[in-house]
């Protein structure tokens, strides 16, 4: 028998023994979390000085633990798509250092097997006692679940078919002084999910694969956008009047200049004085901030894109959007973009505001053409709409809120929002009670919203003032801004322009119902620990 074949055969009889006892290590497991949650806090600090007690113990002990590097390591996914077709009991000559966390160990005597994970994937490690020696094999086997690990080692596949790595040399790169989460059930708990990301990111590998996605996703739009020309460029987050949008700010005080600012609630009247100044194609990608309930599709802090193009008109833009999407979505990845439930790359569907309006209600908004007659019509229909004191805007936009926007699961631009709606949006070409205004919606949601812009500084100044009045009283209004006005008076070109939230495309693209899924850490109430 060759030395190869010997060191299969014997991997061969580690591995079975390993399985064996693997079963039993699970059992331990779950007594183990039964026996935690009886003892609660008290057994959880037990262990976390135990923990402790080994961190240093390997401080004393040296042997390069704890380094302020590690340099050279290979990504375990990188790894494993170096090696698509090792057959079964394979080994090979390559040296390879990985590094990452241990999620599970599995052996007895003289062998033991660990898996390592990185945000890549996941390796087997086969250590044994005659090749590290009797002192650095203990250490490695009396290690901790979710314990950083960096190994030296040789690239072999087990006989059950599994890549892994023969150990040479390891280093404990970081001690994890808290248990992790219960590695077979992974962390259910949405709470504490939304609270400890981090543990969610550890104990679940498909919310590591969605914020992956979403980073794609984000690059690609970016990416799409730098090929065609656009700008990017950063304009205030605290802005002295905010605008570009009907919602609530949040408020907060500059004490140097004295004075009220707000976080932005869109970039759009900043960008656009750009188009005026001549960059032509401009974008910004970043966060946004509206002083808002928070549901399934809302949180105070978000991630929007908006984009402006001089020479281009909404009809346009919709085309773009449909690329930029397609681009998103050719990202995310075959897996992912099945979740999804429609193809991305396919054209849209399109309806009108009236129509949508009209099919879904049975109310012809132009025949209630004012709040009186409009909420009568509701209340003839038995709509559960709320009218009383609500502007005709309002109620228009509940309507399509309520009964259009649910329907729309199919990829669907609305088009042609009547002018109320719409106070920076340019008068429809042919119908002057509309604005040449879409939105977008994918899974019943708006993700994105363009306009035809209004250029004209008069008409501009006319809408503010109508708002002013529509919406006295209301702190979503959009305010005044002269020097936006003024920059129009400058002189802006025809310019399509339009908003596109991220959090809410990553969550259609990868078929997720709550955007708390799709934010890393989502806005929450005030827990104990907080507020102690």
């Amino acid at each position: 028998m060759t030395t190869a074949d010997a060191n299969e055969a014997q991997a061969g009889a580690d591995e079975a023994q390993a399985r064996a006892y693997e079963a039993q290590a699970r059992a331990d497991d779950a007594q183990a979390g039964a026996d935690e949650d009886a003892a609660g806090q008290g057994r959880l600090d037990e262990l976390i000085g135990e923990r402790r007690a080994k961190g240093e113990a390997l401080r004393h002990a040296g042997a390069g633990h704890f380094p302020y590097s590690y340099d050279g390591v290979v990504a375990i996914g990188t790894l494993r798509a170096q090696y698509p077709e090792l057959q079964p009991g394979a080994e090979t000559e390559d040296e390879r250092r990985v590094a990452g966390r241990i999620a599970a160990r599995r052996g007895q005597g003289g062998a033991a097997f660990l898996d390592l994970v990185d945000r890549s994937g996941r390796i087997q490690l086969y250590a044994r006692r005659d090749v590290l020696g009797e002192a650095a094999f203990t250490q490695l086997t009396e290690l901790d679940l979710g314990d950083l690990l960096g190994v030296d080692g040789v690239v072999i596949c087990s006989r059950r078919g599994e890549l892994s790595l023969r150990v040479q040399g390891f280093a404990v790169l970081s001690k994890s002084l808290r248990p992790p989460p219960d590695k077979h059930h992974g962390l259910g708990d949405v709470e504490l999910r939304y609270r400890h990301r981090e543990l969610d990111l550890i104990a679940n590998e498909p919310s590591r694969e969605l914020f992956m996605a979403r980073a794609r996703i984000i690059g690609a739009v970016r990416s799409y956008l730098d090929t065609e020309g656009f700008i990017e460029v950063e304009t205030p987050v605290l802005q002295p009047l905010y605008g570009g949008a009907l919602a609530r700010p949040f408020t907060t005080h500059h004490n140097e200049l004295d004075r009220e600012l707000y976080l932005r609630i869109a970039t759009e009247l900043y960008l656009k004085r750009l188009i005026v100044g001549g960059l032509e194609r401009v974008y910004e990608l970043g966060k946004d901030f509206r002083n808002e309930g928070v549901s399934h599709k809302h949180n105070p802090e978000f991630t929007m894109v908006e984009w402006y193009e001089a020479y281009a008109d909404y009809r346009s833009e919709a085309t773009r959007l449909e690329a930029v999407v397609a681009a998103a979505g050719a990202a995310v990845g075959a897996e992912l973009a099945g979740a999804a439930g429609f193809d991305p790359g396919q054209p849209w569907r399109r309806v009108s505001f009236i129509e949508a309006v009209a099919q879904a209600t049975g109310i012809d908004l132009h025949v209630h053409a004012d709040a009186a007659s409009l909420a009568r019509a509701i209340a003839d229909k038995g709509l559960q709409v709320p009218t009383e004191r609500q502007s005709w805007p309002a109620l228009a936009d509940a309507l399509l809120s309520k009964y259009v926007e649910p329907s729309l699961t199919e990829p669907t631009f609305v088009f042609d929002y009547p002018i109320a709606l719409s106070p920076f949006a340019r008068e429809h070409r042919e119908d002057p009670r509309l604005a040449e205004r879409w939105e977008a919606f994918i899974g019943g949601i708006e993700v994105a919203n363009a306009f035809s812009e209004l250029a004209d500084p008069d008409v501009q100044r006319e809408r503010f003032l109508q708002q002013r009045t529509l919406a006295a009283g209301d702190d979503e209004a959009q305010p005044y801004d002269e020097p936006f006005v003024q920059a129009l008076e400058y002189g802006m070109p025809p310019t399509g322009g339009v908003g596109l939230g991220i959090d809410r495309l990553v969550m259609v693209l990868t078929g997720q119902s709550s955007i708390r899924e799709v934010v890393l850490f989502p806005a929450m109430r005030q827990s104990s620990q907080e507020s102690s």
